[in-house]
């Protein structure tokens, strides 16, 4: 069957494991540590290859970025080996199948449209900010209450929607000065940010506009090629997020993102506040000033930029 294992892939996968070798001690791994000033950091390549029950061969064959054949036995006994969490086990299985014949990779491209029934959906929702995003973190619908909290990303001059391109907020985060006065905590949202693409990077590598959004970012973001690097991969479905809001002031929500079960390439994202709280009345301040922008129908996305 045709294959594609091409030196860009093959490169990702060898920084991945490397980076997760790199970062376990040999007594977090339960192995004796004997004297000496060992030469590499972390694990070994033969430490790693014990622990997860393969030669030592064939985890140097991995390690150079050949995951052709392997089988879910021997991943899940390298990620067991490497301590990796949710995220970097199902990074790993993505890697691996992109490796394999064509008939298991997903080659289709993140969605740029919703249909009304969304629409409706979020306009049913009146007292929180709900919006739907693709797995770019392309904005391509809100309610009026995301629309008011997401003023700053929307009038912002990089993030995409002056444009021909639906406003993203990755691209918010890491190119427009402003996020960092938006976000509290924005270092850490860079951080998570970057580690979901590098995420959906894995899933999806022939995404030719995910593609474009990496190149995008790591060549006018020092800070994103930094984070990239990191080869971190992380879950993007619940949290806190902190903002400072130029017209309401401080916000801090409770955010959930959840999959569309019809369009689980899509995510609803829907943020609330803990009752009783600043937050709380500054959501009802948000409310009233939702109200006066104008109420047409919210459309950040152009199927054409695509």
């Amino acid at each position: 069957m045709d294959r594609v294992d091409t030196p860009q892939q093959r490169a990702q996968v060898r920084d991945f494991l490397i980076s997760r070798r790199e970062r376990i001690t040999p007594q977090q791994a339960g192995l004796p540590a004997y004297g000496g000033r060992r030469r590499v950091k972390g694990l070994r390549r033969e430490e790693v290859a014990l622990l997860a029950g393969v030669s030592v061969d064939y985890y140097v064959r991995m390690e150079r970025g050949n995951l052709t054949g392997a089988s879910d036995s021997v991943l899940d006994g390298v990620a067991n080996a490497l301590q990796l969490d949710e995220a970097e086990r199902e990074h790993l299985f993505a890697l691996a199948r992109a490796a394999g014949p064509a008939t298991n990779r997903r080659r289709r491209p993140a969605a740029t449209t919703v249909r009304p029934v969304i629409r409706q959906v979020l306009d049913a929702i009146t007292d929180a900010p709900a919006w739907v995003r693709n797995s770019r973190h392309d904005i391509l619908a809100m309610n009026p209450m995301a629309r008011a909290l997401y003023s700053p990303v929307l009038a912002s001059p990089v993030a995409g929607a002056k444009g021909n391109r639906p406003a993203n907020t990755t691209r918010f985060a890491f190119l427009d000065p402003a996020a960092r006065e938006y976000f509290v905590d924005h270092d850490r949202i860079a951080e998570d940010a970057a580690a979901a693409l590098r995420l959906e990077a894995g899933h999806n590598p022939h995404d030719r506009a995910l593609i474009t959004l990496i190149g995008e970012l790591s060549t006018q973001s020092e800070l994103f090629r930094r984070h990239w690097a990191s080869q971190n991969v992380k879950f993007h479905r619940s949290g806190r997020k902190r903002l400072r809001h130029p017209v309401v002031g401080r916000l801090d929500l409770n955010f959930e993102s959840m999959p569309l079960a019809s369009e689980p390439e899509l995510r609803l994202n829907i943020y609330t506040a803990d009752p009783n709280t600043p937050t709380a009345d500054n959501l009802k301040l948000l409310a009233t000033w939702a109200a006066t922008l104008a109420t047409e129908p919210v459309d950040t996305t152009d199927t054409a930029s695509t």
